[in-house]
């Protein structure tokens, strides 16, 4: 769930998290019936972070106009959810009242912007690898899979070497094994040779055998492999 995802695009309130780690929900209006909707609807997204959550309850942004707000029925409500009262953040005089009537410490209004709090945990990071460099020649019956990366050869591959990478592919010496680049569906891949002389070329799925690429007219040469479409394009570098 998301920052986004913590508020509706009509918010009841907002749950955000001071400096000191303190929970606050600041109101946007005073309709306790939708904040009740809107709090068990949070609750069931990240049942952990609604526990006997200590919580300033910030009155002090609703808009003007908004009528008298029952404190206690509110504090009541927040409670139902395993949201624990401390303490209110408010300016107009009937609130404070309210406040100090229940016994309940009164804080100045704010015009800080806190920290919003995101219950749940963040995305992973997809992990960057390095290059996978090969410095030796690739024999015959050899296999070399760059998972989640390039894939640099500079060594000859012999027939019936097999290189394959989720990324590029580049050759710096005599190609005449099989090269697949893109084996995870990367459309954007590219197979750089600097002497074409193949088995197969592939990109994504789509490929060309030994028998179209003696046929085209850079084969023995330096060359790049891309994919347009369905069509395998050879280009002479």
């Amino acid at each position: 769930m998301s920052q986004a995802d913590l508020l509706d695009q009509d918010p009841v309130f907002q749950l955000k998290g001071s400096m000191l780690a303190i929970t606050v929900m600041e109101l946007a209006h005073n309709d306790l019936s939708r904040l009740d909707l809107q709090l068990a609807e949070k609750v069931a997204q990240a049942p952990n972070f609604f526990s006997n959550t200590p919580l300033v309850l910030a009155l002090d942004k609703l808009p003007h106009g908004e009528g008298d707000l029952d404190l206690g029925e509110l504090m009541a409500l927040c409670r139902k959810h395993g949201l624990r009262t401390l303490a209110v953040r408010a300016s107009r005089e009937e609130d404070i009242a309210a406040a100090n009537a229940l016994d309940l410490p009164v804080l100045p209004p704010s015009g800080a912007r806190e920290r919003v709090i995101d219950p749940a945990p963040k995305p992973v990071e997809p992990e960057v690898k390095p290059t996978r460099v090969i410095t030796a020649p690739v024999r015959g019956g050899q296999q070399i899979y760059a998972q989640g990366c390039d894939l640099v050869v500079l060594a000859p591959v012999s027939a019936g070497a097999e290189l394959l990478a989720d990324g590029n592919i580049h050759v710096y010496a005599p190609m005449r094994g099989r090269a697949l680049a893109g084996v995870k569906g990367n459309r954007q891949a590219r197979i750089f040779c600097q002497q074409m002389g193949a088995e197969l070329l592939s990109i994504a799925g789509q490929y060309k055998v030994a028998e179209d690429l003696r046929r085209d007219p850079n084969w023995g040469r330096a060359v790049q492999v891309s994919l347009t479409g369905d069509v395998l394009n050879i280009t002479r570098l």
